[in-house]
């Protein structure tokens, strides 16, 4: 898939703002914590991407009622969702001035229910992006980070209408942001996900 940066301006993907909060202390220290074990940036990525998928758990495999959206909030209350934990990446990857986006997935729910939008991220190293899932890992799911060939937690089904949305976006979707800020809960939140990104392109 040909990934398409929402905007030229690479800078935007090291911004900081209210929901990838990069400078808020508890993010620069956990930044910190691990970069000190590392030795090079390629390092720190793989480190700050198993830190977010193993130790904050996604909060409907552990049945957390809380909903997270603001990277601080998530590495403070240790739980969220897809979108959550890509925040929370987002934020430590890019306190190390990596650049890093935001990116979805429309895929179907586990019942075949219907679909939801699955939040997931892309950083940039020698000129190419290169998507990860931080979502957490469980029985079928075995995402890793890589540069060398994706290895996501889930594959998209064209045949089931599935799909890779190929924009990268500098800050999270308005209709992602809107829905997390929304939800009384994480039940209510798993009700109200948006099932399709409508001004994306196909």
């Amino acid at each position: 898939m040909q990934m398409i940066q929402q905007t030229a301006d690479l800078s935007a993907y090291l911004a900081a703002d209210e929901v990838i909060d990069h400078h808020h202390p508890l993010v620069r220290e956990t930044a910190a914590r691990l970069a000190d074990d590392v030795a090079d940036s390629y390092e720190y990525a793989r480190a700050a991407f198993e830190f977010v998928r193993d130790t904050v758990p996604h909060s409907q495999d552990s049945g957390d009622l809380r909903v997270t959206w603001r990277a601080s909030d998530v590495l403070e209350q240790g739980t969220g969702i897809c979108y959550a934990k890509a925040h929370a990446l987002t934020a430590l990857l890019r306190a190390e001035d990596i650049p890093t986006a935001l990116c979805y997935q429309r895929l179907l729910h586990d019942d075949g229910s219907g679909y939801a939008v699955h939040g997931l991220v892309a950083v940039r190293f020698n000129g190419a992006w290169h998507r990860q899932d931080p979502r957490g890992n469980k029985p079928g799911v075995d995402a890793q980070f890589s540069l060398d060939g994706e290895r996501l937690a889930f594959e998209p089904d064209p045949a089931s209408d599935e799909m890779d949305y190929p924009i990268l976006y500098a800050a999270p979707h308005p209709v992602v942001l809107d829905t997390l800020k929304s939800a009384t809960d994480r039940p209510h939140l798993w009700q109200t996900l948006p099932a399709a990104l409508t001004d994306a392109i196909r």
